[in-house]
C-alpha cells in the first residue's frame, strides 16, 4: 500500500507538469502530419503514417520519461519534501519503487493513447492495422520502461540536466549497438576495440524492440520473439532499479 500511495502521487504529479501535454501536442502533430509525407509515396501513405506513427510514439515517449524521469527523486530533494517523506515508515526501495511505476503507469496511458490516436487516423485514410501493429506499441512501451528505470537511477544519483544527457546518449547508442562491435579491420587488437566491445555489453540492445518496419508493412510476427523482447527488457529493468534502490539508500538525505 506504501508503494501504491507513492505511485498514485507520482502519477497525479506528473499529469500536472506542462510539459507533458506540450510534448503530446507534438506527438500528435507529428501523427497527424505524417499524410503529408505520404503523398510523396505514391500508394504508400499508409505504410508512412503507420511508421511515422510508431516513431512518433516511441521519440515523445522517450522525451516523457527523460525529462520527468530524471527529475523524480531530484524534484522531492529540492522541495525539501523527500525529508517528510523518508520520516514515515517507508522504506527508500519502496519509495523508488513507487516512483518508477508512477511514471510507468503515466507512459501506459500515454503509450494508449497516442496508439488509439494514430490507429484512428489509419482507419480515417482507408488503411488497416493487424496484431503486427499493437506488438509494436507494446515493445515500444516496454523500451520506454527500460529507459524509465535508467533515468530513475540517474535521479538517484546525479542531477536532472546531467542524467537526460546520459540517458539520451544510451538511447541513442541503444539503437546503434552494431556500430560498436561491426568496425574497420584495423581497430582488430587495439585497445578502442575492446572499449567499445565493453560498451556494446553494458548497453543495452533497444533494437530488440523495434518492429516498426514490421508493423508498417504487415509483416506477420513471432510471439515468441516479442516474448523474449519482454522477458529481456523486464530483466534489464529490474536490474537498474537494483541499482537504484542500492544508490538511494546509500544517498545521505
Amino acid at each position: 500500500m506504501r508503494i501504491l500511495a507513492v505511485a498514485h502521487n507520482t502519477f497525479r504529479e506528473a499529469v500536472r507538469d506542462k510539459i507533458l501535454y506540450v510534448l503530446l501536442f507534438f506527438a500528435a502533430t507529428a501523427i497527424l502530419g505524417s499524410k503529408a509525407l505520404g503523398w510523396i509515396s505514391i500508394g504508400q501513405d499508409v505504410k508512412i503514417i503507420k511508421d511515422i506513427s510508431l516513431a512518433a510514439v516511441l521519440v515523445f515517449g522517450v522525451l516523457i520519461s527523460i525529462f520527468v524521469g530524471t527529475n523524480l527523486v531530484y524534484k522531492e530533494v529540492d522541495k525539501r519534501t523527500l525529508y517528510t517523506i523518508l520520516s514515515r515508515p517507508i522504506r527508500r526501495y519502496e519509495f523508488i519503487l513507487g516512483k518508477y511505476l508512477g511514471l510507468a503507469f503515466l507512459l501506459g496511458l500515454v503509450t494508449m493513447v497516442m496508439t488509439d490516436v494514430a490507429v484512428i487516423y489509419v482507419f480515417a485514410f482507408g488503411g488497416s492495422v493487424d496484431l503486427a501493429f499493437f506488438l509494436a506499441a507494446f515493445l515500444i512501451y516496454c523500451e520506454l520502461l527500460l529507459l524509465t528505470a535508467f533515468a530513475v537511477l540517474l535521479s538517484s544519483l546525479t542531477s536532472p540536466i546531467l542524467g537526460a544527457l546520459i540517458v539520451f546518449c544510451v538511447f541513442v547508442l541503444g539503437h546503434a549497438t552494431e556500430v560498436l562491435v561491426d568496425l574497420p579491420p584495423h581497430f582488430d587488437g587495439t585497445l578502442a576495440r575492446h572499449i567499445l566491445e565493453a560498451v556494446y555489453y553494458l548497453v543495452p540492445n533497444l533494437n530488440n524492440f523495434n518492429l516498426r518496419a514490421e508493423a508498417a508493412n504487415s509483416v506477420s510476427l513471432s510471439l515468441a520473439y516479442v516474448a523474449w523482447a519482454t522477458v529481456y527488457g523486464v530483466v534489464y529493468s529490474a536490474v537498474l532499479l537494483v541499482l537504484a534502490f542500492l544508490a538511494f539508500e546509500n544517498r545521505d538525505v
